[in-house]
This record gives C-alpha cells, sequence and structure tokens, in this order.
C-alpha cells in the first residue's frame, strides 16, 4: 500500500525539506517535492498525490492561501 501512495512535501527551507525526504523514502512512500505554494498547485493538478504534507508559511502563496 504504501509504495502506491504518493506525497507531496512542500517546504521552502531546503535543510528541512532534504530532512523530511530522506525520512519519507525511508518509510517506503514515493516523494516529490515542492519549495512554494504555487509550485505545490502545479504539481497537485498534474500529479494526483494521495496525501500533502505542507509548510504554512511559504513563499509567493503561503499554506493557508
Amino acid at each position: 500500500m504504501k509504495a502506491d501512495m504518493l506525497v507531496l512535501l512542500v517546504e521552502d527551507n531546503e535543510l528541512n525539506r532534504d530532512m523530511m525526504l530522506r525520512r519519507l523514502n525511508r518509510a517506503g512512500l514515493q516523494v516529490i517535492t515542492a519549495a512554494n505554494g504555487q509550485q505545490a498547485l502545479d504539481i497537485m493538478q498534474e500529479k494526483m498525490p494521495s496525501i500533502v504534507l505542507m509548510d504554512m508559511n511559504l513563499p509567493i502563496l503561503d499554506g493557508w492561501a
């Protein structure tokens, strides 16, 4: 089941994004990343991830919007 899940990780801090990416990959999840809210929206429309893990304070378009 985990291998089928596509996770979108949205984090603008590169160190935090890399740390979370490694942890999620070790858990057996397929992960794609975005660095801002607009990138996240574009990826969501194209890839249709199973779940989105999003930082709320992002550049361009924040997680609240």
